[in-house]
């Protein structure tokens, strides 16, 4: 029996350890893809690639791809609600404390595809913590469409959209709670986004391993360093 082909494409390494999972698989072989300027037709056609799965890609699937490959994206919000980017950072902001992980087709609209599937997610504790489990259920949801042969059915609902934030929203500033700021601090501490950090003339202080203590009380780690 001639195995099936499969790609992981992720911009993010927290993924890496989701890709020794998924070749543990029977029957399957998996390639690994982490550089954009590889994601090429040929690329593709040489590995005899089936379908595409990405838990994190911050760049566009180009549209000869998405057209001729099943590109099965995962995006950490219930779609419709949260097209768009940051979707952990915003939902942080907003107060969720649960979200979706929603797997869909990638079309020409951004997170406007047909869903796979949808499960559930604690927003609990560091950004490194949240994507580490995040992984979890990515790896049983792409083994369930796999395996079960889904097919995916159109998103239902008004959209909602997210912004994608920008370095300098690192910036600790306007932050009015305790809560606020510990919530701040984790959810950019994750390798890959810029941490939380506050400017004192020449010198950035980085903050990263936040621990609320209580409503008066955080405690962190900071790393100090001249502009």
């Amino acid at each position: 029996m001639e195995k099936v082909n499969y790609l992981l494409l992720s911009s993010n390494p927290i993924y890496k350890n989701l890709f020794d999972k998924l070749k543990l698989m029977k029957h399957v072989n998996w390639f690994l893809l982490e550089d954009k300027l590889l994601l090429k037709i040929d690329y593709l056609e040489k590995n005899k690639i089936e379908s595409i799965f990405i838990p994190h890609w911050s760049f566009l699937i180009p549209k000869e791809i998405y057209k001729k490959y099943k590109c099965i994206l995962f995006h950490m919000t219930d779609l419709p609600f949260g097209r768009g980017g940051s979707p952990l950072q915003n939902l942080i902001k907003l107060g969720f404390k649960q979200t979706k992980v929603s797997a869909l087709r990638v079309t020409n609209k951004i997170d406007a595809g047909p869903i796979y599937l949808k499960r559930e997610l604690d927003l609990s504790g560091s950004a490194k913590e949240i994507f580490s489990r995040t992984s979890l259920v990515i790896y049983k949801m792409i083994v369930e469409i796999i395996e079960k042969n889904i097919k995916p059915t159109p998103q239902k609902g008004n959209p909602f959209y997210f912004k994608r934030r920008t370095p300098s929203q690192s910036r600790i500033e306007g932050i009015k709670s305790i809560g606020e700021l510990y919530n701040h601090i984790r959810m950019l501490d994750c390798e890959g986004y810029p941490k939380a950090f506050i400017e004192i003339d020449d010198l950035i202080l980085e903050f990263e391993n936040a621990n609320l203590k209580d409503e008066k009380n955080i405690t962190a780690n900071v790393r100090i360093f001249k502009k």
